[in-house]
């Protein structure tokens, strides 16, 4: 049929939502005659062409009604990928490209099922800039959602950004538009041109499914394929999989990639992937750490927000490099036997023009109404949850770091945010659920989906959630109705034990229960123990500057608080700087005070910390049974007079254990007696007063032996030397 001139107009005017009815190869009936009709918008072009494999010369297309529509008839069937464009400008240049208009959508009607019921699970393979081949020719398949525009094109490099020339497909009720676009490839830079039903437009946004972005201010997407790179962490993967994170060790080094270190010679810039594997992992390795927590690494346009504040939740930042050296500084963890954490932010996400706000002129991941979509705490847009096709793209994400990019766990940022629908809000600014309470039910839904969707896709892989509330069962199974987590942080035990720590050692005898009170709520969740960068910003002084005291105390205290946080019950996470005593609070845009490590005090603590780990390592009753009663006893809590705490952790085995005492004042007490399960040798494995920590070098001349006098309900015990504010380990043999 020939072409209506009301659709005609449309095109010429890119409003049209079926580019392909009109452009690319048709069948049509001409002079009683079948033959393939071939048109092309070119709005560049001053004569085109036909080239095929079939016919010796070109054949020339013609204006359609004088338009920039050109139009050529081959008397043929011909093969989408049998025939070129031949275009010569105003200007002279002569080019030949492949049709996009010829070439069939990728997308599947399968595909357009599951994406539609929210089951596309690896829609990150399917949307976004895909580098592919169709038909022998190589090209980029790209694939949106906007079930709200009048019109979607690609534009970028390849088209001089004019959304005229690559107008996309209408894949029909589901809202993705989709192109292919031939001869172009990995590197090139584009944008989706939205022209909304309502409003002023269009307006460019970048592609929330991109693997790739420019680096900040510039906002654009770049295509990226992710094929190439060869990993060699199978081992790691393999054992990944029959891996138990509960009973497995599990210390955690926090990381700001850009502020650990930086190079001071060429402007203070960052380092590269590339350069903190070569650095930080083997600084990880020797201090003894398991895991690395990186803050987020998803693209973010501003370097103050840590990248908690993110707009493109599939690509690295490309700050430190391509996402190519950030699968290198993954492989090279695994590979030293390092996990890597990364923190996951689905709780909101900023309204930057180029981002999700607004996407295709609706709120198209929010809420409109500001009561459900709008954070008043950091002044973003909260997802809508509800809503299948979002929750499909912060689980594609997940479940695509944990793929492409072998991540081993995420720890997903402001679970209580989601959780709440009154939180950070007051009385009238939000709207109850439909029982009339505060719990945010399609949040919740999610997270369940999001747990038990990743579990089951990565097994090994772990789910951390930063919760500050007493909501039960974050961190049990989906099928006893929790919320499927691995693990939550222990944000009370963190408040509790600083607080404690902060105290001058004469008033802590009237605090003891801050340090006692951990336990009866220590095994109601899998907890990880977190001193994170949270408590080093914002005026709240660095750990080391929270102590009280000389500067003596100030680093015994410190050790102290190391030492009952590793034997404490839980797993343990530790923000960079804390390990060696940064005086000065976290700095985003400055390296670490590494030049204190010029001082024994610091070098020190840093050996503290490593002796700390080490020991850590190479006794399960410190991991092994960490969320359950049978791992941990008390063997005197209250001898608040004297801020002395005792207690005893196990492994599975119950005979391998470990007697932890804390003195929390500078007094050292000569003769202290604690009650001990057996009788036998007590070997002193670690006393945080010793004089290569910065300590006074009390102690115990390398352990004690067991007595025949009950004491503390035990049948045992030992007199020892208590250091003052130390911590001593003790291991029958």
């Amino acid at each position: 049929m020939p072409v209506h001139p009301d659709q005609l107009q449309r095109l010429l005017r890119a409003e049209e939502w079926n580019p392909c009815s009109i452009l690319g190869p048709h069948e049509e009936i001409r002079q009683a005659k079948r033959v393939t009709v071939i048109r092309a918008l070119l709005p560049e072009a001053a004569t085109a062409a036909i080239v095929t494999d079939h016919h010796q010369s070109p054949i020339p297309m013609a204006p359609l009604n004088g338009s920039s529509v050109f139009e050529g008839i081959v008397d043929t069937e011909v093969a989408p990928a049998g025939y070129r464009l031949r275009i010569t400008d105003r200007i002279g240049n002569v080019t030949e490209r492949h049709d996009p208009y010829a070439f069939p959508p990728m997308l599947t009607d399968y595909d357009l099922h599951l994406f539609g019921e929210g089951t596309l699970y690896r829609a990150y393979e399917k949307l976004g800039a895909q580098v592919c081949e169709r038909q022998g020719v190589r090209g980029v398949n790209f694939a949106v959602w906007a079930p709200n525009a009048k019109r979607v094109s690609v534009v970028g490099d390849f088209n001089d950004w004019d959304g005229r020339r690559h107008m996309m497909q209408n894949r029909g009720s589901t809202g993705i538009w989709e192109l292919f676009v031939p001869d172009i490839g990995d590197g090139m830079r584009y944008k989706y041109e939205i022209l909304p039903q309502k409003g002023v437009g269009p307006f460019l946004k970048a592609d929330p499914y991109a693997a790739a972005a420019e680096l900040r201010p510039k906002t654009a997407s770049i295509v990226k394929d992710l094929c190439g790179y060869r990993w060699q962490d199978q081992a790691w993967m393999e054992e990944r999989r029959s891996r138990d994170p509960l009973s497995r060790p599990l210390s955690i080094y926090e990381v700001h990639l850009g502020s650990w270190r930086r190079v001071p010679e060429e402007g203070g810039r960052w380092l590269t992937y590339r350069e903190l594997a070569e650095t930080l992992i083997p600084y990880v390795k020797d201090m003894g750490f398991t895991h690395i927590e990186v803050l987020p690494v998803m693209e973010h346009p501003f370097d103050g927000s840590w990248g908690y504040q993110c707009t493109g939740y599939f690509a690295p930042t490309s700050r430190y490099g391509p996402p190519e050296d950030f699968m290198a500084f993954v492989d090279v963890c695994h590979r030293h036997g390092i996990g890597v954490i990364m923190d996951w932010v689905p709780a909101h996400f900023p309204d930057d023009p180029h981002g999700l706000a607004w996407f295709d002129g609706t709120h198209l991941y929010d809420h409109e109404d500001p009561r459900l979509g709008y954070h008043p705490e950091w002044n973003s847009r909260i997802f809508n949850y509800g809503r299948t096709e979002v929750r499909n793209f912060l689980i594609n994400s997940a479940l695509m770091w944990c793929d492409r990019y072998h991540i081993d766990g995420l720890r997903v940022d402001a679970v209580a945010s989601m959780l709440y629908l009154d939180y950070a809000r007051k009385p009238g600014e939000w709207i109850p659920n439909e029982f009339g309470g505060h719990e945010n039910l399609a949040a919740v839904s999610f997270l369940k989906e999001l747990n038990t969707v990743v579990h089951r896709e990565h097994p090994g892989a772990m789910m951390i959630a930063e919760e500050s509330t007493a909501w039960p069962g974050v961190s049990r199974p989906v099928y006893v109705g929790g919320l499927g987590f691995t693990f939550k942080w222990n944000m009370g035990w963190m408040h509790d034990t600083l607080h404690y720590f902060s105290l001058d050692p004469i008033y802590r005898k009237y605090h003891h229960n801050e340090l006692t009170f951990s336990l009866m709520y220590a095994f109601s969740e899998n907890f990880v123990l977190v001193l994170s960068h949270d408590e080093v910003v914002h005026g709240k002084r660095s750990l080391l500057s929270k102590m009280p005291g000389t500067d003596w105390e100030r680093f015994a205290n410190l050790r102290l608080l190391f030492g009952y946080m590793w034997t404490h019950p839980g797993k343990q996470m530790l923000f960079m700087g804390g390990e060696f005593g940064q005086w000065h609070e976290w700095n985003h845009e400055t390296s670490l005070d590494w030049h204190l490590l010029d001082y024994e005090p610091h070098r020190g603590l840093q050996r503290f910390v490593k002796d700390l780990n080490r020991l850590y390592l190479r006794e399960p009753a410190l991991y092994e049974v960490d969320f359950d009663w049978t791992g941990f006893q008390w063997i005197d809590l209250t001898d608040y007079e004297q801020s002395v705490f005792a207690y005893l952790r196990r492994a599975r085995q119950p005979d391998d254990c470990l007697i932890c005492v804390l003195n929390c004042t500078p007094v050292a007490r000569a003769d202290y007696r604690i009650g001990v399960p057996r009788e036998g040798w007590y070997r002193e494995v670690l006393n945080s007063d010793a004089e290569c920590y910065g300590g006074s070098n009390l102690g115990n001349l390398g352990g004690v032996q067991a007595e025949p006098v009950p004491w503390h309900g035990q049948p045992y015990s030992l007199r020892i030397m208590l250091p003052p504010l130390a911590v001593l380990l003790f291991k029958p043999t």
